[in-house]
C-alpha cells in the first residue's frame, strides 16, 4: 500500500539531509545545491512512498541526485576558477565556533571516505535511518550495512585522531 509523499515535511527534514548532502559532497556550498535540487526535483510532480518513512525515501533521492550530478560533471570540461578562498556567512558558527570546526572536520573525513562506506555511514548515522531503510536507499543488503558502517567509522575515528 503506497502514500503520498507529504511535500509539508520536507522542512522538518532538510538539516539531516543538508548534514547528508555535506558528507557526501565534502563542500558546504555543494551540499546546499543538492538539497535545493533533491526538493526541486521531488517537488516537480507527486510522489508515493511505499513500507518507508518520508526521511528514507527522501535520502534515496538525495543519493541518486548527488551521483547524476558527478556522473554527468565528470563529462564536462573542468573550469579552473575556485571559489575556495570566500568564507561562508554562518550565523550558527559564530554561535559555536568549536562546534562548528569540529562538525566540518568530521564532515571533512566523511567525504574522503571510499564511496560504500560514506554512503552507509551517511546514511544511518547522518540520515538516521535504520539498517534495513539504509539497505534499501543504496540498493544494498540489509546485511552489508553493519560491517561497511563498522569500518567507515573506525576510518573516521583514525583520521581525526591522527
Amino acid at each position: 500500500m503506497s502514500r503520498p509523499l507529504d511535500p509539508q515535511s520536507h522542512g522538518d527534514h532538510r538539516d539531516r539531509l543538508f548534514r547528508a548532502a555535506w558528507a557526501l559532497s565534502g563542500s558546504r556550498e555543494d551540499a546546499e545545491d543538492l538539497v535545493q535540487e533533491t526538493f526541486e526535483r521531488v517537488l516537480r510532480r507527486p510522489r508515493f512512498v511505499r513500507r518507508e518513512n518520508d526521511l528514507g525515501y527522501l535520502y534515496r533521492a538525495l543519493h541518486h541526485t548527488y551521483f547524476n550530478a558527478r556522473r554527468t560533471a565528470s563529462r564536462r570540461p573542468q573550469v579552473g576558477a575556485q571559489l575556495d578562498d570566500i568564507q561562508a556567512v554562518s550565523s550558527r558558527a559564530d554561535i559555536q565556533p568549536e562546534q562548528a570546526a569540529e562538525t566540518n572536520l568530521v564532515l571533512e573525513e566523511i567525504a574522503a571516505l571510499p564511496q560504500p562506506m560514506r554512503e552507509v555511514l551517511v546514511a544511518v548515522d547522518v540520515i538516521g535511518l535504520s539498517y534495513a531503510e539504509a539497505g534499501r536507499a543504496l540498493g544494498i543488503h540489509e546485511n552489508t550495512v553493519p560491517s561497511r558502517l563498522a569500518r567507515a567509522r573506525l576510518k573516521v575515528a583514525e583520521a581525526l585522531q591522527g
